[in-house]
């Protein structure tokens, strides 16, 4: 068997638009890169031996997760997601972590905190600024110290920021009253059948807004709630959050998961969880008919000023004024301790769908496959806004990021 031989190119008999179509060399490196897996756009580090003083410049994978940026690093950390889910979803053993003892280094710094930190209190209470400075300075230096020692976890500040405004935690009345169990220290779902343990595959949506094509543009974008949406979309992160505290609470363990968000083609997130342990569709839906989230924003559903007429920063006052009374601004929480009613209510919409799924099975593996798919994309790829998007997907995504930026 012979090897094709490779065809030599006169580049001097070439003419100018022939050359260009050449490949460049910087696109054959990365051609070869993508090929083997390396990273395409590497950082330059510097190394520096404190021994010998010798410098040398070390390359250091980029670590995107984007396969638009980086094709290997985004494939890479892809693949290590799946590992970790197909790992963590189902499994016959709690998860324990056997955490450090405290050193008495970690005590003693812990002490000389809180020895400071009260005569810190005393300082300030008899107005003496310049003992508080130097107290703080040095609690910065112990806190650093901590860090350094391997200590986590949140260190008490020396001013404890204002108390919040405490809203009702009474439930609406339109939403519907769900069991509250006490929460077993367990991560596990229950055992079937003597041996069968079988985990949930769940998918949330947001509700609609009106009627979409099968691109996801609106059919009628007068009709379409352009401003619902973009709310719903920027508080779905605390839908979710809620969604847990409930599920815990309800079910009575400590519920885990791997979950990903990916906006569908009409620009809403979309929800797709990996539940360890097995948990009934009854009560998955009941959840989520239940789960709200209030969103105590001043009212936001107009623009008082624009880039014509913005307020104006009064170094006086130390606040924003109106541009035509000079009139000072409330700041954001002043403006949220009149609020009597919340300027929003994001829910979740009513299809819910609820899967069981054995550990070991080729469905596990496929659900997995799809938990991950669209990690490495972008939200416009994931959003199916290519180049083969149509004027009417186009001109729904302005609409909704017009909203975006307002929100």
């Amino acid at each position: 068997m012979t090897a094709t031989q490779p065809t030599a190119v006169d580049i001097t008999a070439l003419t100018r638009a022939q050359r260009a179509t050449l490949p460049l060399s910087a696109d054959v490196a990365q051609a070869l890169a993508e090929q083997h897996g390396v990273c395409i756009r590497p950082l330059a580090m510097r190394r520096i031996d404190t021994t010998t003083g010798r410098t040398d410049i070390v390359p250091v994978p980029c670590g995107s997760t984007r396969a638009d940026q980086c094709p290997p690093c985004a494939d890479k950390a892809r693949r290590l997601r799946m590992a970790q889910c197909r790992q963590g979803w189902h499994l016959d053993a709690e998860p324990v972590t056997d955490r450090a003892k405290p050193s008495e280094q970690h005590q003693e710094l812990m002490a000389t905190r809180a020895d400071l930190a009260a005569v810190y209190t005393e300082c300030k209470a008899i107005g003496d600024e310049v003992t508080c400075e130097q107290i703080a300075e040095s609690v910065a230096e112990l806190d650093t110290e901590l860090r350094a020692a391997g200590v986590r976890g949140r260190l008490t500040p020396l001013d404890p920021p204002a108390k919040p405004v405490k809203r009702s935690t009474r439930r609406r009345q339109d939403a519907p009253d769900l069991p509250r169990r006490p929460v077993e220290h367990r991560t596990l779902g229950r055992v079937f059948a003597g041996r069968y343990r079988p985990s949930t595959f769940l998918t949330l949506t947001l509700d609609s807004y009106g009627r979409v094509d099968s691109d996801g543009a609106a059919v009628d974008p007068d009709l379409y709630d352009y401003r619902r949406a973009a709310r719903d979309a920027i508080h779905f992160p605390a839908l979710l959050d809620r969604f847990w505290q409930n599920t815990r609470r309800c079910v009575g363990w400590e519920v885990q998961y791997f979950g990903t968000v990916e906006p569908q083609k009409r620009g809403a997130p979309h929800f797709h969880a990996a539940i360890r342990g097995a948990i009934p569709r009854t009560e998955l839906r009941a959840i989520t008919a239940a789960t709200y989230h209030q969103v105590w924003w001043p009212a936001h559903d107009r623009l008082l000023y624009t880039d014509q007429r913005l307020p104006v920063w009064d170094t006086r006052a130390k606040a924003f004024t109106d541009p035509d009374t000079g009139t000072p601004l409330p700041t954001f929480d002043q403006a949220s301790e009149e609020l009597a009613e919340p300027a929003h209510v994001v829910r979740f919409g009513t299809q819910v769908h609820v899967k069981g799924i054995l550990g070991g099975t080729e469905e596990a593996g496929r659900h997995v496959g799809y938990l991950t798919k669209y990690l490495t994309k972008s939200v416009s790829q994931a959003a199916g806004l290519g180049e083969h998007a149509t004027d009417a997907h186009r001109d729904h995504a302005h609409r909704l990021h017009a909203q975006l930026r307002v929100t």
